[in-house]
């Protein structure tokens, strides 16, 4: 374990601690329960690559998730950790048949799914299950409420060789389903402690005098300036209004809700990861699974209809050891909702705004990948060499199976469009093209 938290350059909290003790130690299911944005993720990813058998190449543990984004992430937690177990996301908006032939090259040893991708595979045997040991069911409150029940059912039945269950969320279901099977289980609840986000945060309310709060939420973004803001919304029709309104008006935006393609999601949130927009427009869809360590604000533009959809949009914020704000825009015949228990300062706008600034950053699309052997270095060597960057120019990148996105300075994006076009990357041709 020491190895790991050496690579990952991080130590446990008590949440973490008290987590990793139960499933290294006891035979017992476990319930974690902790605030959105504590490190739940490897509350039990680093205590499971521990037991787990290297030298196996069949599927040892299946993670169940409420969303793809989550699968994905979730895996790349466990590439970082370089501990020699391989990983793979399964989710729907691609064909099954790809993800069996990836299955059976990578051989991975635990795989984080949706509920439905995963029972397709299951029912097709593109797997063997009888290694499987662990069940994992992370943010099993939102599976539920999405109505991932019947799925998640059956899931449990076609794993019949599981000895051990662990389940996590930021907040609890009112029961957790018989067909889980949890055998006696050992409980870490830290929904009240002080480990949690929410005493690095600070909450305000922005009075609207009108009941369309644009005009407020473009005043407030200019006064939080380059700083990366997540904008929430209950409907996905607000969130293209607001995002197109915002981006009329210059504001470096991306927007995110359940409607979009997976490829536009996956542009969405890479260009808000990596710096080439700094604000995020998404439904509630965003609240959940989206691991960005640097988000400073969250802005309910929308009020939360639930307790729930509050403490997962404020998860957003404050993650690990940082700090954060939350602001409530509210209309002239809005009040802060009866549940938000901290106290919210009354703010007010300065007269006196300043201009637009544009991020830094732009995203890149190079169409090779992973399944072409190109690595980040290559990506680096590649734009520097044909591109004519500084490595200093460069910035996040995501090496994806069949593209790359990669951040480069917005002032030299044009430079690079032009002397990389009809350039090849370790002898490949490729495509090359701004994520706007």
């Amino acid at each position: 374990m020491d190895k790991i938290l050496d690579t990952l350059g991080i130590e446990l909290n008590p949440m973490q601690e008290a987590s990793s003790e139960a499933i290294l130690h006891s035979d017992k299911d476990v319930v974690v329960l902790s605030p959105t944005g504590t490190g739940k993720t490897y509350a039990y990813l680093i205590p499971l690559a521990c037991l787990m058998d290297k030298s196996k190449e069949e599927v040892q543990a299946i993670v169940l998730v409420p969303g793809r984004e989550l699968a994905k992430q979730s895996a790349q937690v466990v590439t970082d950790m370089k501990c020699g177990i391989r990983a793979m996301a399964l989710y729907g908006g691609r064909p099954t048949m790809d993800e069996h032939r990836i299955l059976r090259e990578t051989k991975p040893q635990i795989l984080f799914a949706t509920p439905g991708r995963l029972n397709d595979h299951l029912d097709k045997g593109n797997f063997g299950t009888e290694s499987v040991q662990w069940l994992v069911i992370d943010e099993f409150d939102k599976c539920l409420e999405m109505g991932f029940q019947n799925e998640m059912e059956q899931v449990v039945g076609k794993l019949p060789t599981v000895r051990h269950r662990i389940l996590l969320s930021a907040t609890e279901a009112e029961s957790i389903p018989k067909f889980v099977r949890l055998q006696k289980s050992e409980r870490i609840d830290y929904r009240s402690s002080e480990g949690g986000n929410r005493n690095r945060i600070r909450f305000f309310q922005l009075k609207s005098e009108s009941k369309d709060k644009l005009e407020s939420l473009s005043n407030l973004l200019l006064y939080l300036g380059e700083k990366s803001s997540i904008v929430f919304l209950n409907y996905r029709d607000a969130v293209v209004r607001t995002a197109t309104y915002l981006q009329e008006k210059g504001f470096g935006v991306s927007l995110f809700h359940g409607g979009l393609e997976q490829k536009e999601r996956e542009a969405a949130l890479y260009r808000f990861a990596n710096g080439s927009a700094n604000i995020l427009v998404s439904t509630n869809l965003g609240a959940r699974g989206l691991d960005i360590p640097d988000v400073d604000s969250i802005i309910h533009y929308h009020l939360p209809e639930s307790k729930d959809e509050y403490v997962h949009r404020v998860g957003r914020t404050a993650r690990w050891d940082k700090e954060g704000n939350s602001y409530f825009i509210l209309g002239p015949e809005e009040q802060i909702p009866e549940y938000v228990e901290q106290e919210t300062e009354s703010f007010s706008l300065p007269e006196s705004l300043p201009e637009i600034k544009q991020p830094t950053m732009a995203t890149l699309y190079i169409g090779k990948g992973k399944n072409d052997k190109i690595s980040k270095g290559d990506i680096v060597g590649y734009l520097c060499k044909k591109g004519g960057l500084a490595s200093s120019d460069i910035g996040k990148i995501d090496v994806m199976p069949r593209f790359t996105y990669v951040a480069v300075s917005r002032t030299k994006i044009l430079q690079v469009l032009k002397l990389t076009k009809g350039e090849k990357i370790k002898g490949l041709n490729t495509v090359v093209e701004e994520i706007r």
